[in-house]
């Protein structure tokens, strides 16, 4: 009998145990046959097994290689090993012949670059159902002027509809983490909610605007843009980033594109 795996801190393994959770993941995620299944980090496999029997195939990416190695001979799955944030999903999508449905119960400590890489790839995927800390799906869905709203909650929101579902205790998992969890959708948008000339000056914008969240919009966006251009496209210089709409990133982010494109001096 192969022996049981010890979760390991370095990877921030916390496994799935309780059968009425899975059950409930697996409702919520509801798996069908020929979609294009990617778990990332299965684990001891508790969620992998009844994804598999429901969608016949998954692909499995796990960096750890005796979890692999455990994972290897199961009918229909295919492992990935590797760290998946090094993954190129769309290059996985074009191989697998279409969108991708991504799951997973991800490592705490990597959880904000998984889903920034993963928004990278909105194009090639139908949906996410991540497994995270409750206070991270609070992160993704909060609004304009909440203390929990900042980058994330912009940039998630602006490539995805963001639906928060159930918590889950501590006490489904094994080691039992510190903190509750709580299973988060997120639907990329069909079409963007709000128009940008350049993603990338969208990025910028708003990474700036909260790299110092207690100054204004006239000091913490100073590297990009005077209060004058803040002033033109709409927006208060004496604000801060958490009172800003989604709208008013997109008009800050392009006037910050005019700015450095030349078309404004």
């Amino acid at each position: 009998m192969t022996a049981r795996h010890h979760p390991r801190s370095r990877f921030s393994q916390n496994f799935l145990r309780d059968r009425n959770t899975i059950e409930r993941l697996v409702a919520a995620i509801d798996p069908r046959p020929s979609q294009r299944l990617v778990e990332i980090g299965p684990g001891e496999g508790a969620l992998t097994r009844p994804l598999l029997a429901h969608a016949g195939a998954l692909t499995a990416i796990e960096v750890d290689a005796d979890l692999a190695d455990r994972l290897a001979d199961w009918p229909g799955l295919v492992i990935e090993r590797a760290d998946s944030r090094q993954i190129d999903l769309t290059a996985l999508a074009q191989a697998k012949g279409g969108a991708l449905r991504l799951v997973g119960n991800l490592p705490y400590h990597i959880t904000t670059p998984l889903v920034f890489h993963a928004l990278a790839h909105c194009g090639v995927i139908t949906d996410m159902h991540f497994l995270l800390q409750a206070e991270v799906v609070q992160r993704l869905a909060a609004s304009a002027g909440s203390r929990d709203y900042g980058r994330l909650s912009v940039m998630v929101q602006y490539r995805c509809r963001v639906e928060p579902l159930f918590r889950v205790p501590p006490g489904a998992f094994r080691p039992a983490p510190r903190v509750t969890s709580q299973l988060v959708r997120l639907t990329p948008h069909a079409q963007a909610p709000v128009s940008v000339r350049h993603e990338a000056a969208l990025e910028t914008t708003v990474a700036y605007a909260f790299g110092q969240r207690r100054k204004t919009l006239r000091n913490a966006l100073r590297p990009l843009l005077d209060a004058a251009a803040i002033s033109a496209a709409g927006v208060s210089p004496g604000e801060r980033a958490e009172q800003l709409s989604l709208a008013d990133f997109a008009a800050l982010a392009d006037a910050y594109y005019a700015r450095q494109s030349g078309e404004l001096s």
